[in-house]
């Protein structure tokens, strides 16, 4: 079998949970200075999930989500793969949640299970997916990637960068979205920069400055050597950020982004023979990771750059927070919602994907040509900004107090969630019951539908819209 044209993908579905603090707000309930969070970190709010919701919940709403509103059959997913870092069972699966969703359509022969190591697993699971359809295993089928995470930390200065989502995107051939193959450049390596020990606990254990070194040292590694393999490819001497008309990166925060888009203008600056007096004197100090005032020169130097390739991107970062695995898809996303349809066919968006630990990948996709499906694709994206505005906004004080119910029940036995569901979204997953044996019971509120559905013609319609109770042993 050859390899099918334009790998890549097909059709993405966002879930975001319906109840977000302020950052302002935060800002003077934490007692800080003015603009710690909204200007330091780049932040305007923070998603969060209530003792109702936990990682099986949102990807079981995002999953139904994408099959429903794009009218795919069941039966046509052969492969399917989570990228988490939110360890709901040491041993089962999210992915085997999920399946319940296809078993009662009569479809249990799909591939794939978790993909684990911080935010890095969701593009672990892309890689892995299109890798499948990309080779003799593939049967023809789609394949579903699941990015979702549930970032949450404890009370304190890391608390503000916390965020819940997910992200499942249709993979497949002839892609509106195309992963550029051989154009992809990895980094590994052992550190102890973020990293989660204790089992009884979803709180982190955070070095914060070896993991903004890391960041960035994984950034220039990785998009130095994506630059060599572009270069040869295309027969020339070298590229720079000129290949891409738009550049996403994985958000902590919305700052780290703007520092790591200076960090690319500085790769480029110290490899071409380019001199800008003011810029002279950082030429020979690339290992200094944390310099400001390099940091300042290029943040200045790259700023008209930033606001056109990469700001467009931060609409759900900025409003949700750090989504773990999933933020460097709702980057991609927002791209699509920021940008007219006009303005993103046929271009290239380059993406860096990182996990502490550490893993890290640039890569980059191609933006179909096809005007009308890139409409399409928008199109199905375009409910996102007025969801995001009519979230309900819930007191500093008020999400205190469900983060301090969460850290006390989330991991429990012989418990119902006390947030009320009438305050859920619709058609979103929530938790019914855990037993004695913290074996977990979901349901679904009812679905109004608020979106156009595809009517690509290649697709059936295999709709469930009714409300129904799904127990998971």
């Amino acid at each position: 079998m050859t390899w099918p044209d334009s790998v890549g993908i097909l059709a993405v579905e966002v879930y975001i949970p319906n109840t977000y603090v302020s950052h302002q707000e935060l800002e003077t309930y934490d007692n800080v200075s003015t603009g710690k969070y909204t200007i330091g970190l780049g932040q305007t709010g923070m998603g969060f999930c209530s003792d109702a919701e936990d990682i099986c919940s949102l990807s079981l709403t995002a999953v139904h989500g994408l099959m429903e509103k794009h009218n795919i059959a069941y039966s046509d997913i052969g492969h399917l793969q989570v990228g988490t870092e939110t360890l709901q069972d040491k041993s089962k699966a999210v992915k085997t949640v999920l399946m319940e969703l296809f078993v009662k359509h009569g479809n249990s022969d799909i591939e794939g299970v978790d993909c684990l190591n911080a935010c890095y697993g969701g593009t672990a699971a892309l890689f892995n997916a299109i890798n499948w359809v990309e080779s003799s295993s593939w049967d023809g089928r789609y394949a579903i990637v699941v990015a979702a995470d549930i970032a949450v930390y404890a009370s304190g200065a890391a608390r503000p960068t916390g965020g819940a989502g997910a992200v499942a995107m249709l993979i497949g051939a002839n892609a509106v979205l195309t992963l550029e193959r051989g154009l992809r450049h990895t980094h590994m390596d052992h550190v102890y920069d973020f990293y989660k020990p204790d089992m009884n606990s979803e709180y982190p254990r955070v070095n914060g400055k070896l993991s903004i070194e890391c960041f960035l040292r994984s950034l220039d590694i990785t998009y130095k050597g994506y630059k060599m393999k572009a270069a040869r490819k295309e027969g020339k001497d070298k590229v720079d950020s000129s290949h891409f008309d738009y550049l996403t990166f994985h958000s902590p925060y919305c700052k780290l982004v703007q520092k790591s888009f200076a960090r690319v203008f500085y790769q480029d600056y110290i490899s071409s023979d380019k001199v800008i007096d003011h810029l002279e004197p950082y030429r020979h100090i690339q290992s200094d990771y944390l310099n400001r005032d390099l940091e300042k020169a290029f943040i200045a130097h790259s700023k008209d750059s930033f606001e056109r390739m990469t700001t467009p991107s931060l609409l759900i970062p900025r409003n949700v927070g750090n989504m773990y695995t999933a933020t460097l898809y709702s980057c991609i996303v927002s791209l699509f919602v920021s940008k007219s349809p006009e303005e993103i066919v046929n271009t290239r968006i380059g993406a860096f994907s990182y996990g502490s630990g550490l893993a890290s990948s640039f890569f980059s996709f191609k933006v179909s040509p096809e005007l009308e499906r890139v409409r399409r694709f928008c199109s199905s994206l375009s409910n996102i900004p007025s969801f995001l505005e009519s979230r309900t906004k819930v007191s500093p004080e008020h999400f205190e107090r469900l983060m301090k119910e969460r850290e006390l029940t989330h991991h429990l036995p012989n418990r119902t969630p006390s947030f009320e569901v009438d305050k859920l979204g619709n058609g979103t997953y929530y938790i019914v019951e855990v037993d004695s044996q913290h074996r977990r019971q979901y349901a679904r509120t009812s679905f109004l539908e608020s979106h156009p559905r595809s009517h690509d013609k290649d697709r059936l319609l295999q709709s469930d819209c009714a409300p129904h109770y799904c127990p998971h042993m």
